[in-house]
C-alpha cells in the first residue's frame, strides 16, 4: 500500500521534482525504492533516523 501512494504522488509532480517518503517497517524499505527503480524514478537518498523511519528522497523521471 505504501507504493500505492507514492505512485500516486510521483505521478502528480513534474518530472525533475523531489519526493520524500517516510517509510516504516521491513517490506517498505525493500519494496519502495525497488519499485520506483523499476518505473525509472531515482533514488536521490535513503537515511535511517533515530526514530526508526526511514526517509526516502525519490526524483519523478
Amino acid at each position: 500500500m505504501t507504493f500505492v501512494r507514492t505512485r500516486l504522488a510521483l505521478e502528480r509532480m513534474a518530472p525533475g521534482k523531489t519526493l520524500l517518503v517516510l517509510l516504516r517497517g521491513e517490506e517498505p524499505r525493500r519494496n519502495v525504492p525497488a519499485s520506483a527503480r523499476a518505473l525509472g524514478h531515482e533514488v536521490l537518498a535513503e537515511e535511517d533516523g533515530e526514530d526508526g523511519v526511514r526517509r526516502l528522497w525519490l526524483v519523478r523521471s
